[in-house]
């Protein structure tokens, strides 16, 4: 394989680690913009997603379709009473103890999985099957299509879901303004109660579809977070579309270093080139300056 063609393989490979960072971004996006906070747990619902998958079609022996519709199902369930148990009771809570749950709730999340499932790794089979398909001398898994193509329809969906649909408004409206939008009639502790099923109903999507890939273990949620939490930093914190370019940019970093430098310098260098961002940029690249604004604690 010729200099072009390995350019173009590493190019490819990014872009479908890209998507997968941009897909937990997404999920993190749509807390913070209804809450205001960063869910840490988001990376376990990945996890989770693709773990419950194994489950049914390894035990219990469902098809694969049906195996991980179940999983979506049961993750979004997952969110949605972490939501209802752990922040829907308290009564004006800081920004810093929301953060502080969410930790927590990771770790109980990753615990649950090490001892339901223990340390080993799992796998899916491919749902198109795995012979590859040849690109101008390069190779692309069928799974990568599978992958780009959910994120196409999630990113559609969301655009419809947000600008055409009441619920949508409203979520965006308390994005804005919470007081302001409880005054309208809007329940704003509803709208926090769908931003988590919505996250958590992405982040099992994204499990399932990752997991004939990159492989699953109760610890692979972590490393996943961190990566997606990066994306949104860079692409700007409740900005869809810089989420996808950021994940994108971040993958490709990966994999052009991992194919010509070493594999393991790659995470290093998309740290690094995030730690650059932070710098120069706090508010993201792909966010005006002069709408920059993080919260502070």
């Amino acid at each position: 394989m010729n200099l072009s063609n390995q350019l173009l393989q590493y190019t490819l490979s990014g872009i479908t680690i890209g998507s997968i960072y941009a897909l937990v971004a997404i999920g993190f996006n749509i807390i913070y913009n209804s809450t205001g906070i960063i869910n840490f747990a988001q990376g376990d619902f990945v996890m989770l997603g693709g773990m419950i998958a194994v489950y049914f079609y390894e035990n219990i022996h469902l098809p694969l379709f049906f195996a991980c519709l179940i999983s979506v199902v049961i993750v979004t369930i997952i969110g949605i009473l972490f939501e209802r148990f752990a922040i829907h009771p308290l009564k004006n809570p800081q920004v810093i103890t929301l953060i502080i749950i969410t930790i927590a709730a990771s770790i109980l999340f990753k615990g649950g999985a090490m001892f339901l499932w223990g340390k080993d790794a799992y796998a899916l089979p491919s749902f198109s099957g795995d012979k590859p398909i040849h690109f101008f001398g390069a190779t692309i898994l069928p799974q990568t299509l599978w992958i780009l193509g959910i994120l196409f329809i999630i990113v559609i969906f969301l655009m419809f879901f947000f600008n055409l649909t009441i619920l949508g408004k409203a979520m965006k409206a308390c994005s804005y303004n919470k007081m302001a939008a409880s005054i309208v009639g809007i329940n704003v502790k509803s709208m926090v109660l769908l931003s988590f099923a919505l996250s958590a109903l992405i982040g099992s999507i994204a499990g399932v579809i990752v997991t004939p890939i990159t492989l699953v273990d109760y610890d692979r949620g972590s490393l996943l977070g961190l990566k997606g939490f990066g994306t949104a930093i860079m692409g700007g914190l409740g900005n869809m579309w810089g989420s996808i370019a950021a994940g994108i940019i971040i993958g490709l970093l990966e994999s052009y270093s991992a194919g010509l430098i070493s594999s393991g310098y790659k995470d290093a260098v998309a740290l690094l080139v995030l730690l650059i961002v932070l710098f120069v940029s706090p508010g993201g690249i792909f966010t005006k300056r002069e709408v920059h604004k993080l919260k502070t604690f």
